[in-house]
């Protein structure tokens, strides 16, 4: 299992998708630009809740219909995404892969957004945060759970048992994850390895958990 932010790319793939539009002219930057700042700076503090943080990035599918969004996402893939995976990114996946290892992303990123860049790897199964939409069109809502901190293992706890499986049903697993938020995958696979270490995931060197940099 790998998580996307920071993981596997080295950005935040939803703060890019605000940048893109804003640049495209789709938002206002005064308002999104100024918004997302306060924001992660808030969520930083704890100062922010989850579902604040997530349904202020889905607020930006709102008001546009699917064709058009469809259309950014294909520039936004090839402007801000792209060109930032690195070789070792790549590699640590298809290590996985030649490994015949069932290979999942799993990521807070919601699905419009995160699907076609797991898809850049390779990797066909994406946990994600999932967005609402009515007749279409979406709302700016959160459909379930987010797919974040301890909604991580009970999102893959149901993904898993949809396909009539558990974790324990598998010899060794292992999570590639930047921040201790993901405690809750970290502490549950045979292999946890920090990966691009936030300073917080750095200081828990205590836990003896490898190390290593890929983007």
């Amino acid at each position: 299992m790998f998580d996307l932010d920071h993981t596997l790319i080295a950005h935040d793939s939803d703060e890019q998708w605000v940048d893109f539009l804003v640049e495209q002219g789709a938002l206002d930057p005064v308002r999104y630009e100024t918004a997302n700042r306060d924001l992660i700076a808030r969520y930083n503090r704890g100062e922010a809740s989850t579902l604040e943080f997530t349904e202020f990035y889905l607020s930006t599918l709102q008001g546009f219909d699917e064709a058009e969004l469809l259309l950014w996402r294909d520039k936004y893939l090839a402007r801000k995404i792209r060109p930032r995976i690195t070789q070792r990114a790549r590699a640590l996946v298809e290590r996985h892969r030649a490994a015949g290892d069932l290979r999942v992303v799993t990521t807070a990123v919601f699905r419009f957004l995160s699907e076609p860049i797991a898809a850049e790897f390779g990797i066909e199964h994406v946990i994600a945060t999932e967005a609402e939409r009515i007749n279409g069109r979406y709302t700016g809502r959160v459909a379930g759970v987010p797919n974040v901190r301890e909604g991580k293992y009970e999102r893959l706890v149901g993904w898993l048992a949809d396909r009539g499986l558990t974790l324990g049903d598998f010899r060794q697993s292992w999570f590639y994850g930047d921040s201790i938020n993901d405690l809750s995958l970290f502490s549950r696979v045979t292999h946890p390895v920090a990966v691009n270490a936030d300073p917080t995931l750095a200081a828990a060197r205590h836990m003896g958990w490898p190390e290593m940099r890929v983007a």
